[in-house]
Parts: structure tokens; sequence; C-alpha cells
């Protein structure tokens, strides 16, 4: 027997179903958090300002460079952009891993032996970021401009904590500083292009 359903019922049933709206780039949001966190503590690495404000670090490590790059991160994923979900998701975990450290472990280490455990923990995000640096040549020459000096930071920063200098940390520190610029530029162009719909802001794109 025919069916009495009315015929629009029909129609809507069997209608493809609409699109799903496209996710926003979580890339600016990304160098955002990881350029004012870095900005932030590279101020005191420098020694620009006195130590004892250093904590102010951490919330920033926690929140914004922390738990917005993570988020970022897992955004990307499902954008399919393995290069910034590995970056974003890793530089996340890298500022609560910073936090937990500095507020958890530094106080209960051995005072002549704190610059070596903070040394390794350094040179291995030199390690990593050193080989982020050769795939970023195939991204962009602003997101290349963001992880070279990224790597000379992590391991000068390892290389003042293995020896103790308060010089070479300084160094470190103004690197830093480069760094969290450079960050800032890559998400003012994500955020300036994706408002207006073209390139305003160029980023010069490798692949």
């Amino acid at each position: 027997m025919p069916s009495a359903e009315p015929i629009e019922t029909i129609e809507a049933r069997t209608d493809p179903a609409p699109a799903a709206p496209g996710t926003a780039d979580p890339g600016a949001l990304g160098l955002a958090g990881f350029a004012m966190t870095t900005f932030v503590l590279s101020v005191f690495n420098a020694g620009l300002l006195s130590e004892s404000l250093e904590p102010v670090v951490l919330p920033l490590a926690l929140f914004y460079g922390g738990l917005g790059q993570l988020l970022a991160g897992m955004w990307e994923f499902k954008r399919g952009n393995t290069f910034a979900a590995t970056a974003f998701s890793s530089y996340g975990a890298f500022w609560l891993a910073f936090a937990a450290y500095v507020h958890s472990v530094v106080p209960t280490l051995d005072e002549s032996k704190a610059g070596s455990a903070t040394g390794l923990f350094l040179l291995g995000w030199a390690v990593f970021t050193a080989y982020m640096t050769v795939a970023s040549l195939r991204t962009s020459a602003a997101i290349v401009a963001v992880f070279v000096p990224l790597t000379l930071t992590f391991a000068v920063l390892a290389i003042g904590a293995f020896a103790g200098s308060t010089g070479i940390d300084r160094l470190g520190g103004w690197l830093g500083l480069l760094t969290a610029l450079t960050a800032w530029y890559a998400s003012f162009a994500t955020v300036a292009n994706s408002t207006w719909k073209r390139e305003v802001i160029p980023t010069r794109p490798l692949a």
C-alpha cells in the first residue's frame, strides 16, 4: 500500500545532509599563545626585569601557552595538518611541563645539580625543535622564521643551564624575544589574512 507520509517529509529525509561548517584556522591562537608566553619568560631570561617577578610566567604557561596551544593542536589534528598538530600539541605540553617543573620539581632538587636537570630538559626540546625546523621548510617563510631562532633559543639555554652561565642564559633570553616577535608576526598574518580573505600580511608559502 503506498506510503501516507507527506511528500515534504520524504524529500527532507532523502536530500543530502548539509555540509558541516568549516573549521577556523587554529594556528593564529597557537602562535599567539606561544608568542606571549615566550616573550614574558624571555624578558626574565634576558635580565630585563627582576627575577622576583618571574612567577608571572606560570599562569600564562598553564593557560595560554599551555592549554591554548594544546587545544589548537587538537583542532589541527581534525584539519589534517600533521605539522601544526604536532607543533602546537607539543609546545602546549612544553609549557604545562615547564610550569609543573618550576613549581613542583625545582624546589626539590639539589641546588648544585639543578642546572644539569634544567639543561637536560631544554636539550630534549632543542632536539625536537631542530627536526621540526627541517619540516617547517615546507610550510612558509613566516613559520621558518619562528623555528630557526626557537631552535637556537633552546640550544643556548640548555648550554647556559649546563654551564651555569648567566651570560649564556641572557643570550638565550634575547633569542627568545626574537622568537616571540616572529611568532606574533605569524599569528597576526594568519588572523589578518583570514579576516580580509586575502593575503594582506605576507607569509611567503614554501610548499
